[in-house]
């Protein structure tokens, strides 16, 4: 049977301020050589994704650029963003594991906002992807007070969603590989606008119970 946890206690629009009203601030400028170059940020931030500092990474860039952003390289039936993807991980960890590891879940493809969702068969062949991939995980853990490893159940939660989002997708002519059960949820295709204030709802209740508990 198909379930769906909204456990959100809020209008995802409340407290989130009018996307016109932002303005960029200067990002930070120590005088010290950087690898690379950098890159600028939805919130018009500078940001080197080859040299990631936690001061340099902002939620409201990381939900934004993953709501813009469609699963699967875009070979899907209808929009799917890697944003709804994290949101749908999240809600789903919450009842049975707590908010850490659901505030994990969130933020487990926050690295595509500062690298790209390359696809899974592509990854292993990109000299260096998957390098850049754990230096800017390990800085977007320590901005948002998370342990750096991947807890057990995210890794678990993430294969088995795909047997949920193969319905979004058309069918294929070949088999696929194991990905477990699926979680049985529904998709709900949000709007990249949807999903960025989704995501950041979600973030907001997470994290700051997380850090009033401190």
């Amino acid at each position: 049977m198909k379930t769906h946890r909204y456990w959100v206690d809020r209008d995802p629009d409340a407290g989130l301020e009018d996307r016109t009203a932002r303005k960029a601030v200067e990002g930070t400028n120590d005088n010290k050589p950087r690898k690379g170059n950098w890159m600028q940020t939805f919130t018009g931030h500078q940001f080197w994704p080859l040299d990631p500092r936690p001061e340099e990474i902002f939620i409201e860039d990381i939900a934004h650029s993953l709501s813009m952003q469609c699963r699967y390289a875009g070979h899907s039936i209808r929009f799917y963003s890697v944003a709804e993807h994290s949101c749908m991980i999240a809600q789903y960890l919450l009842p049975l594991y707590g908010r850490e590891v659901a505030l994990w879940g969130l933020l487990h493809d926050a690295s595509e906002a500062y690298l790209v969702d390359v696809p899974r068969p592509v990854k292993p062949y990109l000299a260096g992807y998957k390098d850049a991939e754990a230096r800017v995980m390990a800085a977007v853990c320590d901005r948002f007070n998370l342990p750096r490893a991947m807890p057990k159940e995210v890794h678990e939660v993430d294969g088995r969603i795909i047997g949920d989002e193969r319905a979004n997708m058309a069918p294929c002519v070949a088999e696929w590989y194991a990905t477990g059960e699926p979680l049985g949820i529904w998709l709900e295709y949000w709007t990249p606008d949807q999903a960025e204030r989704w995501f950041l709802h979600m973030f907001n209740q997470l994290y700051d119970v997380r850090r009033a508990a401190a």
